[in-house]
């Protein structure tokens, strides 16, 4: 016959499948924000500039140079800005003349100048190896919306110039992370010059950063004006040069500031100069170091994957392993955004699959959490009076040890009740706290021996208690440690004896004690109704430990074991079979034992057949 499933995995899967479905929609929902890509931004930086490209290597030494109009220059030239023209065209023709390959100047010539000299030197030094900026500006109204180009004045590329757009893109954080698409941007038009192949950027393409700024190998303007006085030969042979704006001061205010947060200004906190930003992406375009970002089918497909990967994690309850298994996808996660990115210079988006791993697995563990703070509580209010205080803590630690619902298991039950208790109570009638009392004082020594023994007390009936070994907790040893606290208990029995006759004069009646103690299948667990119930044992070997307890008055013994009972302790404590008695249910009789120290003193006992002596067989 085919088993069906138990409904609770079944709701487990129900809701951990919910879970991730409702978290999965709302992360795409999230991913249309703006602080959402931000984030993933932010994480783009502090990965790509964890360890940079290297400009330049002693195989490889960069192809670009930057000419920096830069504090000392301002301070050698002497000269508000704008220079003049013809200082620029000085300078052209000094590149060129150290065998500059191309020169791309980062300042935007727009109208002609008031000196006309100046202007004519230039126009006749620009010529095919230069690039001059040109600028787009994104003009937005309550009226409209116009894009304004601004070119160089024409005059000046009359020479065979080029004009190469210097804006730049900026991310809604204000930093520099993506290319411009321009198709005659003006890092593109410097590398076209200079005769070097670079395929365009795909559209979302990011800059790797190669760290802060002078990065690239940077000389002041004033040096390039004469450079056999101030730098070594062959600085500027085969070069690409870019000259731009390189201060933070405010000279440059006149032709507004031109420097720009990059990602590596997470570490360095140093904004960019734009000639350096040129740089770094001419940099990329020609060893292809760009950055593809994922597209969106790819993204949405790991994100589902980690989804489903996080809720099969959270299927099984929570524990040190769900943990670990929820780390391990994080930084399998990490480590393929890291290893995409370095080798293979794609940018795979973290935020997303991230949050669904710890929107998954961190709300099944918090509830894992509470379901088990709920069951210690549990536990501990059920067994609290049941069991000593470590057994709890045993139970509570393993929870997996305990079958609330019930189950079938062999134990060891063991009935107590005092004799002569009866007579003192009746001299009590009258005074009902000092007759409570006495019962305290008797069951209190009782309850303790059978903690003491790894018992379980199942209910007080009057003088009378019931306890059991072997359940909720293994007790390999159940017969032997049930007989034990029995023993004991006739020595406690002696004492409270002793001061009872102490506080009330020796014509105090003596109590002692008679138990029954029986091995065999039971059924265990929480038992009653709705509005109350007991953890309690119940079956044959239950009622046959009670009636053994009973016959220990008959025959005139303190403890009266069961067949089973009496087998398991023989080899430790010597037995003698007592009698055999009737057991209703079963076929023939079934011998009952004592212990061999004790002797009966009934006239039942004269009769009862005491032959074997040791274990029976």
């Amino acid at each position: 016959m085919r088993q069906e499933p138990s409904p609770r995995p079944l709701k487990r899967l129900a809701s951990v499948t919910l879970l991730a479905v409702c978290v999965i929609a709302g992360l795409l929902m999230m991913s249309r924000l703006g602080a959402f890509a931000l984030v993933d931004a932010r994480l783009y930086d502090l990965i790509s500039t964890a360890a940079p490209p290297a400009v330049a290597t002693p195989e490889r030494p960069s192809d670009i140079v930057i000419v920096a109009i830069d504090e000392p220059s301002f301070s050698e030239i002497g000269a508000q800005w704008p220079w003049p023209r013809d200082l620029h065209a000085r300078l052209i023709q000094s590149l060129r003349a150290a065998g500059a390959k191309a020169i791309a100047l980062d300042i935007v010539f727009a109208e002609p100048s008031a000196n006309f000299k100046a202007d004519a030197a230039l126009a006749a030094a620009v010529g095919p190896d230069t690039v001059l900026a040109a600028d787009e500006s994104l003009i937005e109204t309550p009226q409209m919306r116009q894009l304004v180009r601004t070119e160089p004045a024409a005059f000046l590329l009359a020479g065979g110039g080029q004009s190469g757009v210097a804006s730049v893109a900026l991310d809604p954080d204000g930093v520099v992370r993506h290319l411009p698409l321009y198709p005659d941007g003006f890092a593109r038009q410097a590398l076209a010059v200079a005769g070097i192949a670079a395929s365009p950027p795909a559209e979302g393409a990011m800059l790797r950063a190669y760290g802060p700024a002078r990065s690239f190998p940077t000389v002041s303007y004033y040096q390039a004006l004469e450079p056999d006085r101030f730098l070594p030969p062959q600085t500027f042979r085969g070069k690409i040069i870019i000259v731009g704006l390189s201060v933070q001061t405010a000279m440059a205010s006149a032709g507004g500031q031109d420097i720009f947060a990059t990602p590596f200004t997470v570490r360095s906190k140093q904004l960019l100069p734009g000639a350096e930003i040129h740089a770094t992406i001419a940099d990329n375009l020609a060893r292809g170091l760009t950055v593809r970002t994922l597209g969106k089918m790819p993204a949405l497909g790991i994100l589902f994957v980690t989804g489903l990967l996080a809720a099969l994690a959270a299927l099984r309850p929570s524990d040190l392993y769900t943990g670990a298994g929820a780390a391990l996808l994080l930084v399998l996660l990490a480590a393929a955004a890291i290893l995409l990115l370095y080798e293979g210079n794609l940018w795979l988006p973290p935020t997303a699959p991230a949050l669904a791993i710890a929107g998954i697995t961190l709300p099944v563990a918090a509830f894992d959490f509470r379901q088990e703070r709920r069951m210690r509580r549990t536990v501990t209010r059920a067994f609290s009076q049941y069991l000593a205080p470590a057994m709890v803590e045993r139970l509570v630690a393993d929870a997996g040890a305990l079958k609330l619902g019930g189950e079938r298991r062999e134990l060891t039950i063991l009935f107590s009740d005092v004799r002569g208790f009866t007579t003192i109570a009746e001299t009590m009638k009258d005074d009902p706290q000092k007759l409570t009392a006495l019962i305290n004082r008797l069951l209190n020594p009782m309850s303790a021996i059978i903690l003491a023994h790894g018992g379980t007390i199942d209910k007080y009936m009057g003088d009378c208690v019931m306890a059991f070994w072997n359940a909720p907790l293994d007790d390999p040893d159940h017969a032997p440690h049930a007989l034990s606290a029995g023993i004991e208990m006739l020595k406690a029995i002696e004492t409270l004896n002793a001061e009872l006759q102490a506080e009330n004069g020796p014509d105090m009646p003596k109590l002692a004690v008679g138990v029954g103690i029986n091995t065999g299948e039971c059924a265990v667990g929480n038992m009653g109704s709705d509005f109350r119930f007991d953890y309690t044992a119940i079956g044959d070997a239950v009622n046959l430990a009670s009636r053994l307890e009973g016959l220990s008055k008959t025959y005139g013994v303190s403890i009266v074991l069961g067949e089973e009972t009496a087998r398991r302790v023989a080899g430790t404590v010597p037995v003698v079979e007592l009698d055999r008695i009737a057991v209703r249910g079963r076929v023939g009789e079934t011998p009952i034992f004592r212990l061999a120290a004790q002797t009966p003193s009934s006239p039942a006992a004269a009769a009862a057949r005491t032959a074997n002596l040791g274990s029976p067989g």
